[in-house]
Formats: structure tokens, C-alpha cells, sequence
């Protein structure tokens, strides 16, 4: 049985996407570390990038993260100015500086090949790395990205997996998850903080919660005050600060908190509280867009869902308002969330490439929708339904990015799933889940029935529906 964390659910990366960018990223670095003493002889390097990867990979940044990932950049921590001078200088320059110092000669318009015509077998994010030495030997690795910022080589097992780990209560459906809650008498997010026991101590669990949370509030601030235009072809002007600024015409603030503050003393009501939702869901995303540092929740194109609806329990839902947050309970959701998110990777996928959008804003929907129910009272089996609920009604919903970007539909796609989710945990908290005739482990084998039923054409290829009605140039990116 896989055994994942919340930390596996729940990556500090950066935009625009997790399975073109965040997953390219690492692989690219796993393999310029594989390389080893190999590294000083490489003379050259040529990379092919298959099926969903090279149809959508230059909307994506996809050629960027690879030379990130080569050079040992670090997406956690790197300066995230600092990315597209260095990209620059490596395509005016024709240099790359592998990680560990060595340079050698790079032309990235040629030396990574964009194979849309092509797919490897296992997964549709495929990558292939050819480094040839000085000797003419040739160091070859394929990779995939399998979503959520997840990678796996063609050689191996899951790449991060851990199935040596021995977890305390083992998870692979939402049934085994509801008969642990009911044997110990724990939340969902107690059994997980168990499991988490098996990885780290408790405290070094919170400590890196908190920091994923950190930099969800960061990502939230800074996209609600950032105005302009994204890059690509499309022109997609920003609109989360307008609308937080229409939202709080006289306030003043400086920082997060005071921010909060502002928002909870400046309006009340439904209208009130939904145009913040909405708000919050575009801040996120027009700043993943921008490559901004985001958290997979549990991708990066449905990186708004999660940071939305935690901000608005931890704004607007009654009793529950403090100031600062109550770091225990932004555990609780963040626990609970991904333990949902964990039952769809093994049972079904998180790659819109294999599902289409359903995999992506659908899983963060239920992830949210689970999270908020057990911080509001909700029983196990009430975030169970609520997952249920907010997945059910995402089922069949296409992937279908224009011009390869994750902006439209994608960023308003994220206000539409952190909705749901408020809603789902609305409707599981005001019903008997004994009652209910469809269960979560129902609606995530019919997702995956559903998965392999679409049309490759709206699976992240920008081959169907809106992305071939509304064309773009993406050599204008």
C-alpha cells in the first residue's frame, strides 16, 4: 500500500502548473543529480518532451522549469525574480550551468523538442533526458510527470512513494478511512496526524504545515494587491486586486493580519462574503499564472480552491473568527483535505492529463469541502459526504486550457470549486450521511471510469473545446 503524507499533497513550488512546470522542475533536477561525477564530461544535452507535456509545455513554462531544474534550482526557495533573467541569459547566451557548476553548450529552441505527434506508453507527461559525454557515451533517462507535482522514472517504482513506510492507520479508500475514524474515535485529521507520526514528530509536522499555510497567506496578499496583465498571448488583466479594492475603498492596512481585520469590519453578508471567495480563489491563481510561488492543493492549476475556503473559515465562518488564526485549526483542514486528496491519487489520478479539469479543481473542491466540514463540527462521516458532494458535481468537467496557459478557464474555474465546496459542506452538515444513496469511494471509481471514457482532446492538450474555439499564438508567450 502507498503510503503519503500531507507534505506529499501539499508541495511549495511554483507556477504555472504542477505537472508541466512543478514536476518537469524536479525531474530535470533528479537527473542532473543522477548524472553524478558525469556531469563535468557532458558535452551536450537534448531533452523530448511527449504527448500532453509538448502540446501545452511552452503555455506552461515547461522549457523553463527544465533548465531551473538543471541548473539546481531549488522552486521552495529560489528567488522567484530571478527566474526569468536567468532563462534570458541562457537563450542569449547559449549556455547552461548544470547543477554542481559545469557549463556546456545550450540552445533551448532546439536542444528541447516539443513531440506533440508523440506519447510514451505509461503516462501522457512524458520527458526523456539524453546527455552524451565527451567519450560520445550517451546518459539517457525518461520520466514522468504524473500530477500534483509528483514524478516518477520509467526504471523505477513511483518515485515518491514511500511503501516502505509502516503507517499507524493504513489508508487506501474512504471506507477504511470512516472505519478508523470510528475504531479510535479520532476526526479524519487525527487519524492523520497518527500516520504522520511514521515520517516526522508532531511538531515538525505543525512547523511545516504552518509553513505551507504561510505561504498559501502570502500568495493570497500579494495577488489580491498585484495588478496588470499575466503573460502569455491571451492579456489576461488581473482582477483580484480591483476587486479587493472595490471591496475595502477606505481601509488601511499593512500587512496579512491587518488585512483580515479589514475584510471581517468592512461588509457583511452572503453577497459580501461570496464576492470574497472569488476573490481570494484569483489571487492565487493570477499569481500562479505568474509564476508566483504557490502550494499544489493538489495542483497548481487548482492551487485557489484550498487557500480560498481556508480563508474564508478563517474569516467569515461563525465563531470561528480569530485573530491571529488558531494554527490548530488550520491543521485540522489542512489534514483532513489531504487525506482526501490522498484517496484520489491511489484510487483514481490528480493529472488533468489523464482526467481532465475533474482531476484537478474536482479533487481540490472535495479536499476543501472535507477540510471545512470537520473544522465546523462535521462528523468523519459528514466530511465524507461533504467530499462526496463537491466531487460529484465536477464529474465529466474537461480540461481545455487556451493557448496552453493556466489562466482561462482555468483561474475562474477555481472560484467555481471553492464555492462548491462552501457549498457541500453546507448541504453535508444538514444531512445524514447514513442516508445517503452515493458514497465517496462511489464517486472516485466513477471519476475514474469517467477519466478513461474523455476524449484525449480534453486532457490538458489544448486540442478541444474552448482552447480550439478561442485560439492563440503561443509564440507571442
Amino acid at each position: 500500500m502507498e503510503a503519503l503524507s500531507v507534505l506529499d499533497m501539499f508541495k511549495i513550488g511554483v507556477g504555472p502548473s504542477s505537472s508541466h512546470t512543478l514536476g518537469p522542475w524536479r525531474a530535470a533536477a533528479r537527473f542532473a543529480e543522477n548524472l553524478g561525477d558525469k556531469r563535468t564530461a557532458v558535452k551536450s544535452l537534448q531533452i523530448s518532451l511527449y504527448g500532453s507535456l509538448a502540446k501545452t509545455g511552452r503555455g506552461h513554462g515547461t522549457d523553463i522549469a527544465l533548465m531551473q531544474g538543471l541548473a539546481g534550482k531549488d522552486p521552495v526557495h529560489c528567488d522567484i525574480e530571478q527566474i526569468e533573467p536567468d532563462v534570458r541569459a541562457i537563450r542569449q547566451t547559449n549556455q547552461l550551468v548544470l547543477h554542481g557548476g559545469h557549463g556546456i553548450e545550450f540552445h533551448a529552441d532546439t536542444d528541447i523538442l516539443f513531440l506533440d505527434d508523440k506519447i510514451l506508453p505509461f503516462h501522457p507527461n512524458g520527458i526523456k533526458f539524453q546527455a552524451r559525454l565527451t567519450n560520445d557515451d550517451v546518459v539517457s533517462e525518461t520520466w514522468y510527470s504524473v500530477g500534483g507535482g509528483f514524478v516518477i522514472q520509467e526504471t523505477q517504482d513511483d518515485g515518491d512513494s514511500q511503501d516502505q513506510i509502516k503507517l499507524h492507520y493504513p489508508v487506501e479508500s474512504a471506507q477504511e478511512l470512516s472505519q478508523w475514524c470510528q475504531q479510535s474515535g479520532l476526526p479524519i485529521s487525527g487519524v492523520v496526524a497518527e500516520n504522520e507520526t511514521a515520517w516526522r514528530s508532531p511538531a515538525a509536522t505543525r512547523d511545516a504545515v504552518m509553513q505551507i499555510w504561510q505561504v498559501m497567506a502570502d500568495c493570497l496578499y500579494k495577488g489580491c494587491h498585484t495588478s496588470g496583465v499575466l503573460p502569455g498571448g491571451l492579456r489576461v488583466t488581473r482582477r483580484a486586486a480591483t476587486l479587493n479594492s472595490r471591496l475595502l475603498p477606505n481601509a488601511t492596512y499593512s500587512d496579512y493580519e491587518s488585512w483580515r481585520q479589514a475584510i471581517r469590519d468592512g461588509g457583511e453578508g452572503f453577497a459580501y462574503t461570496l464576492d470574497w471567495v472569488s476573490c481570494f480563489a484569483l489571487a492565487v491563481n493570477e499569481q500562479n499564472a505568474a509564476f508566483g510561488r504557490v502550494v499544489t492543493a493538489p495542483t497548481n492549476g487548482a492551487a485557489g480552491v484550498i487557500p480560498a475556503v481556508l480563508q474564508y473559515l478563517l474569516t467569515f465562518a461563525p465563531g470561528i473568527r480569530q485573530s491571529p488564526p488558531d494554527p490548530e485549526l488550520i491543521n485540522r483542514f489542512l489534514f483532513t483535505a489531504s487525506e482526501i486528496g490522498c484517496i484520489f491519487k491511489k484510487r483514481a489520478t490528480i493529472s488533468a492529463a489523464m482526467g481532465g479539469c475533474q482531476a484537478e479543481i474536482g479533487v481540490s473542491s472535495a479536499m476543501a469541502a472535507a477540510g471545512l466540514t470537520e473544522c465546523l463540527g462535521g462528523s468523519p462521516a459528514q466530511c465524507l459526504m461533504a467530499a462526496e458532494i463537491a466531487m460529484e458535481h465536477h464529474l465529466g468537467m474537461t480540461c481545455d486550457p487556451i493557448g496552453g496557459l493556466v489562466q482561462v478557464p482555468c483561474i475562474e474555474r477555481n472560484t467555481m470549486g471553492a464555492i462548491k465546496a462552501i457549498t457541500a459542506s453546507q448541504l453535508a452538515r444538514h444531512s445524514d450521511p447514513s442516508q445517503t444513496k452515493v458514497s465517496l469511494d462511489v464517486v472516485v471509481k466513477t471519476m475514474w471510469e469517467t477519466a478513461q471514457d474523455m476524449n484525449t482532446r480534453y486532457k490538458e492538450t489544448s486540442d478541444g473545446g474552448l482552447a480550439v474555439n478561442i485560439p492563440i499564438n503561443v509564440s507571442e508567450c
